[in-house]
């Protein structure tokens, strides 16, 4: 009778409320450590590098600009005055560095949002209209694909460099959308079958409301992973860019501009390269990592395979269907 009672009242009792699609993402997030951290120190190097030099009409803490001129100290070593040491003209090296992050940051933000939005636009349309529609795009997406990058890079940064980093970010991003719109394709294509877009047609939804407000929500996975992905070659292109020349023009400065306005010193004064170069890749990677990360959170079919965590979750001798348990070598050839 008591068994009995207990179970009616577990039966009887409220269940937990379900989790939404946000908070496992964000859970899965956290989990993978890498990425954590990889974000956080991003975060920190951009607040450090607003903070050290200021930005706009916001005044940094660091004693010396980037634009103006220093009388030169051991021929421009690093010293304790220039920890970054000084370029040939006498500028401070700290200072410039600092505004090449910020500059390259700032392409890498905005070439990756223009990129997404137009490649979210021609891949959703593509994909759910199918047909003429599709084919014109994925025809005018193959014309820019096959088209290098750096190509189109040189002729839009010849063409707008001297405007300043926005301006040449904002004209890069609408040539940089054709991978993000064939994946966005690709979904479209699969989700638009779905029940829920068939049930979304019956109840009278326009074609608009189901490709924003149902389809598009179900692939923002693959949208957010993409877009990551491609501010991490963001920065690598404008550094190509700005070392061929064709990238952001003095007086302002990036941290490709750095590396090539000082590459007659790199056996001289080899600190010139140390700085903008570790920058450079530490940006890259920690959005990449970022990138893997977020890739790992909307898709778990993705996650690594982890060794140390079968072997202790094998179980224990003499434990389960009496079978002898595998051990964590063998396990691991069964799932590769």
């Amino acid at each position: 009778m008591a068994d009995s009672t207990r179970i009616a009242d577990e039966l009887e009792a409220p269940s937990s409320p379900p989790v939404s699609q946000g908070k496992l993402v964000w859970k899965r997030f956290l989990s993978n450590r890498l990425a954590v951290a990889s974000a956080i120190l991003f975060i920190l190097i951009l607040i450090f590098s607003i903070s050290a030099i200021g930005l706009g009409p916001i005044p940094g803490w660091w004693r010396y600009n980037y634009k103006e001129l220093n009388d030169q100290f051991q021929q421009g070593a690093p010293t304790w005055l220039h920890p970054f040491g000084q370029d040939r003209i006498g500028k401070d090296y700290f200072a410039l560095t600092m505004r090449g992050i910020q500059n390259s940051i700032l392409v890498m933000v905005v070439l990756g949002l223009i990129a997404s939005v137009v490649g979210v636009v021609v891949g959703a349309v593509a994909g759910y209209f199918r047909g003429v529609v599709d084919a014109i795009l994925m025809r005018i997406t193959d014309v820019f694909i096959v088209i290098p990058a750096l190509v189109i890079g040189s002729v839009v940064g010849h063409i707008f460099g001297g405007l300043g980093a926005f301006f040449l970010a904002l004209m890069l991003g609408f040539f940089s959308w054709m991978g993000i719109a064939r994946l966005v394709r690709g979904e479209f294509l699969s989700l638009r079958e779905r029940e829920f877009v068939e049930a979304a047609r019956v109840a009278g939804a326009s074609d608009t409301r189901i490709i924003f407000k149902h389809i598009l929500p179900n692939a923002i996975g693959v949208v957010i992973v993409s877009s990551t992905l491609i501010m991490a070659s963001a920065i690598l292109l404008e550094t190509a860019l700005s070392y061929l020349g064709y990238g952001i023009q003095p007086p302002d400065v990036s941290l490709g501009l750095l590396i090539s306005s000082n590459q007659s010193a790199f056996q001289t004064r080899p600190w010139l390269f140390w700085w903008p170069g570790a920058f450079i890749v530490t940006l890259a990677l920690l959005v990449n990592f970022v990138g893997d990360g977020l890739r790992d959170a909307f898709d778990p079919r993705h996650r690594r395979f982890n060794l140390r965590k079968m072997r202790e979750q094998e179980p224990e001798e003499g434990e389960g269907d009496g079978r002898t348990p595998k051990t964590g070598a063998a396990l691991a050839e069964d799932v590769l």
